[in-house]
């Protein structure tokens, strides 16, 4: 037969612990075994325990207040800088890398940077089209400004290309990761080495370029790095699926990188990430917008300089239209069901039935 022991334990009025056995082994036969202990034990443990627990107690008072009173101060100077413009930043000097530089967002973005007296390096797959940007910035007062041929997608192509500017160029203080593409296709009906490039041009391109200039700016603790990702980053759009998880991703991935720089004590790396409504570059063409005084489809001049504007001021996040802020902020307060009724009303089910995008030319 197994044996099998039962153990309990009973306090002697005194200062020992009896702690008995009992056995159905007929091998196996006890009484009880005496433990020895200070007579005050029990007490002091009791002791220790509700100290620790007072301390747990106030220590959370203490923070949850302080949290409270910084939230206070915060939520006040937020309204404050409502009515004060914040001072922007010189970037004259700065070395400012923009992907997707040949046509759209990019090449607006880059004349402002021209205009603000930085130093530009120019990205992308497009070489007639970097080297039409190219000329327009120095047109609009750039003085030095280098073109790179570089597609995105390729890891070791965005390495080789980026070595080849911190040799010939320097470091780069400011990166602005604007490339990215869309299929505007349903997902099931999306080829899958489409969607897969799209990951690539979207989301992963930016750990390459992070990855490849990002220890430079930590080791000087200066720097920014610019996410040009999507309002489709923040909420779901029918037939967007695989752009929607591109710009999620990208956004995830600039939060948590800028997350890690304030942990690490690199304050002087700044992070923005940026959500725009359709923007009117011919990359969505034939998109529409149900309601187009609530949410109007961008004019490229507008954001670019919206854009820019919240790079000098070293704002985290900058969605465009505003009047996305309010929507966004009742997705996450609202049943799904209601979100499938306001989506309806804001026409999300509709943006992309007559998708066309940008026409390649021959």
């Amino acid at each position: 037969m197994a044996d099998r022991r039962s153990f309990y334990r009973r306090r002697d009025p005194g200062s020992t612990l009896y702690y008995h056995a009992a056995t159905t082994s007929p091998a196996l036969s006890f009484s009880h075994v005496v433990v020895q202990t200070p007579a005050n034990l029990d007490n002091a443990v009791v002791s220790v325990f509700s100290t620790h627990k007072r301390n747990a107690t106030m220590n959370f008072f203490l923070e949850t207040l302080k949290v409270l009173l910084h939230t206070i101060y915060l939520m006040f100077e937020s309204i404050i800088l409502w009515f004060i413009p914040l001072r922007r930043k010189n970037v004259a000097g700065e070395l400012v890398l923009i992907t997707g530089a040949g046509s759209g967002i990019g090449r607006l973005m880059t004349m402002e940077f021209a205009r603000l007296g930085a130093t530009l390096v120019l990205w992308d797959i497009n070489e007639e089209g970097i080297k039409e940007t190219s000329r327009l910035a120095k047109e609009n007062g750039a003085v030095r400004v280098h073109t790179y041929k570089c597609d995105c997608s390729k890891r070791e192509e965005v390495y080789k290309v980026a070595d080849q500017v911190k040799k010939e160029v320097g470091d780069i203080t400011i990166l602005i990761n604007n490339a990215g593409i869309v299929t505007g296709k349903k997902f099931i009906d999306s080829p899958d080495a489409l969607v897969e490039k799209t990951m690539q041009v979207n989301t992963m391109a930016h750990f390459w370029t992070y990855k490849a200039f990002l220890p430079a700016m930590m080791a000087s603790n200066h720097g920014h790095l610019v996410s040009i990702a999507s309002s489709a980053g923040l909420i779901g759009v029918n037939g967007l699926a695989d752009y929607c998880a591109s710009k999620f991703a990208a956004i995830g991935f600039a939060e948590s990188v800028g997350l890690e720089m304030l942990s690490l004590g690199k304050t002087g790396v700044k992070t923005t990430i940026v959500c725009p409504y359709f923007i009117n570059t011919g990359m969505f063409d034939g998109c529409s917008t149900k309601w187009p005084r609530l949410m109007p489809i961008l004019e490229p001049e507008y954001a670019s300089k919206k854009i820019v504007d919240a790079i000098l001021k070293e704002q985290v996040y900058l969605v465009m239209p505003r009047s996305l802020y309010i929507i966004f902020a009742f997705k996450n307060i609202i049943s799904a069901k209601l979100g499938v009724v306001l989506g309806d009303y804001f026409g999300a089910f509709h943006f992309m039935d007559r998708f066309k995008g940008r026409v390649k030319k021959d």
